[in-house]
Protein backbone atom coordinates (compact mmCIF):
# COMPACT_ATOMS: atom_id res chain seq x y z
CA UNK A 1 0.00 0.00 0.00
CA UNK A 2 2.85 2.76 0.73
CA UNK A 3 4.51 1.81 -2.82
CA UNK A 4 0.99 2.29 -4.35
CA UNK A 5 0.28 5.25 -2.28
CA UNK A 6 3.75 7.13 -3.31
CA UNK A 7 3.29 6.76 -7.15
CA UNK A 8 -0.69 7.42 -7.12
CA UNK A 9 -3.10 4.60 -7.54
CA UNK A 10 -2.98 5.40 -11.61
CA UNK A 11 -2.87 3.06 -14.27
CA UNK A 12 0.38 4.95 -15.77
CA UNK A 13 2.04 4.14 -12.51
CA UNK A 14 2.21 -0.07 -12.74
CA UNK A 15 5.92 0.10 -14.00
CA UNK A 16 6.92 2.25 -11.32
CA UNK A 17 5.37 0.66 -8.91
CA UNK A 18 6.19 -2.94 -9.71
CA UNK A 19 9.44 -1.75 -9.98
CA UNK A 20 9.96 -0.74 -6.07
CA UNK A 21 7.86 -3.95 -5.36
CA UNK A 22 10.73 -5.66 -7.32
CA UNK A 23 13.06 -4.00 -5.34
CA UNK A 24 11.77 -4.68 -1.94
CA UNK A 25 11.48 -8.07 -2.47
CA UNK A 26 14.15 -8.90 -5.02
CA UNK A 27 11.81 -10.25 -7.09
CA UNK A 28 7.81 -9.78 -8.35
CA UNK A 29 5.52 -12.09 -5.99
CA UNK A 30 2.44 -12.62 -8.28
CA UNK A 31 -0.10 -12.70 -5.55
CA UNK A 32 1.35 -8.13 -5.25
CA UNK A 33 0.89 -7.94 -8.82
CA UNK A 34 -2.68 -9.02 -8.62
CA UNK A 35 -3.35 -6.86 -5.90
CA UNK A 36 -1.58 -3.85 -7.53
CA UNK A 37 -3.92 -4.69 -10.69
CA UNK A 38 -6.85 -4.84 -8.26
CA UNK A 39 -5.42 -1.60 -6.72
CA UNK A 40 -5.18 1.10 -9.77
CA UNK A 41 -8.07 -0.24 -11.89
CA UNK A 42 -6.61 -2.18 -14.44
CA UNK A 43 -7.33 -6.16 -15.09
CA UNK A 44 -4.83 -8.68 -14.10
CA UNK A 45 -4.38 -9.95 -17.41
CA UNK A 46 -3.36 -6.40 -18.14
CA UNK A 47 -0.67 -6.25 -15.35
CA UNK A 48 0.68 -9.62 -16.09
CA UNK A 49 1.26 -8.52 -19.67
CA UNK A 50 3.45 -5.51 -19.03
CA UNK A 51 5.25 -7.39 -16.52
CA UNK A 52 6.19 -10.26 -18.58
CA UNK A 53 7.02 -7.83 -21.63
CA UNK A 54 10.29 -6.38 -19.86
CA UNK A 55 13.17 -8.48 -18.89
CA UNK A 56 14.01 -6.83 -15.78
CA UNK A 57 11.17 -8.22 -14.16
CA UNK A 58 11.06 -11.31 -12.53
CA UNK A 59 8.67 -13.91 -10.72
CA UNK A 60 10.94 -16.45 -9.36
CA UNK A 61 12.70 -15.50 -5.41
CA UNK A 62 16.03 -14.44 -6.25
CA UNK A 63 19.53 -14.13 -3.59
CA UNK A 64 21.02 -11.09 -1.98
CA UNK A 65 23.09 -11.08 -4.92
CA UNK A 66 22.18 -10.81 -8.11
CA UNK A 67 25.04 -11.68 -10.47
CA UNK A 68 24.69 -11.27 -14.20
CA UNK A 69 27.61 -12.54 -17.22
CA UNK A 70 26.99 -12.81 -20.83
CA UNK A 71 25.59 -15.39 -22.49
CA UNK A 72 27.81 -18.43 -22.75
CA UNK A 73 27.13 -20.18 -18.93
CA UNK A 74 24.86 -22.81 -18.50
CA UNK A 75 23.40 -24.77 -15.53
CA UNK A 76 20.15 -25.81 -14.44
CA UNK A 77 19.81 -24.09 -11.14
CA UNK A 78 20.25 -20.35 -10.58
CA UNK A 79 19.97 -19.35 -7.02
CA UNK A 80 21.57 -20.95 -4.38
CA UNK A 81 20.15 -22.97 -1.64
CA UNK A 82 20.96 -20.09 1.14
CA UNK A 83 19.55 -17.38 -1.46
CA UNK A 84 22.49 -15.57 -1.07
CA UNK A 85 23.77 -15.96 -5.39
CA UNK A 86 21.51 -15.92 -8.36
CA UNK A 87 22.97 -16.34 -11.37
CA UNK A 88 21.52 -14.90 -14.37
CA UNK A 89 22.67 -15.11 -17.95
CA UNK A 90 21.91 -11.77 -20.62
CA UNK A 91 22.36 -11.16 -23.99
CA UNK A 92 24.17 -7.50 -23.23
CA UNK A 93 25.95 -5.67 -20.53
CA UNK A 94 26.88 -2.86 -22.24
CA UNK A 95 30.13 -3.41 -21.03
CA UNK A 96 32.08 -5.01 -24.21
CA UNK A 97 35.40 -2.80 -23.43
CA UNK A 98 35.31 -4.18 -19.87
CA UNK A 99 34.96 -7.90 -20.55
CA UNK A 100 35.06 -10.52 -19.28
CA UNK A 101 32.72 -8.38 -17.09
CA UNK A 102 30.06 -9.44 -14.89
CA UNK A 103 28.01 -7.32 -12.67
CA UNK A 104 26.59 -7.63 -8.94
CA UNK A 105 23.06 -5.91 -8.39
CA UNK A 106 24.00 -3.88 -11.06
CA UNK A 107 27.38 -2.83 -9.97
CA UNK A 108 29.80 -3.85 -12.94
CA UNK A 109 33.33 -5.40 -11.71
CA UNK A 110 35.36 -5.62 -14.98
CA UNK A 111 38.27 -7.58 -16.46
CA UNK A 112 37.17 -10.35 -14.54
CA UNK A 113 39.02 -13.55 -14.25
CA UNK A 114 38.01 -17.04 -12.59
CA UNK A 115 40.31 -16.21 -9.95
CA UNK A 116 39.28 -12.28 -9.34
CA UNK A 117 35.01 -14.08 -9.55
CA UNK A 118 36.26 -16.44 -6.41
CA UNK A 119 37.57 -13.99 -4.69
CA UNK A 120 34.44 -11.32 -5.22
CA UNK A 121 32.12 -14.64 -4.00
CA UNK A 122 33.80 -15.27 -1.28
CA UNK A 123 33.91 -11.27 -0.61
CA UNK A 124 30.33 -11.11 -1.01
CA UNK A 125 29.52 -14.24 1.82
CA UNK A 126 31.87 -12.33 4.68
CA UNK A 127 29.33 -9.11 4.09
Amino acid sequence: DEIVASHGAYQESLIPIIQDIQSEYRYLPPELLSYVAEKIGISEAKAYSVATFYENFSFEPKGKYVIKVCNGISGEKNTTDDMLFTVETVSCLGACGLAPVLTVNDTVYPKMTPDAAAELIHELRGA
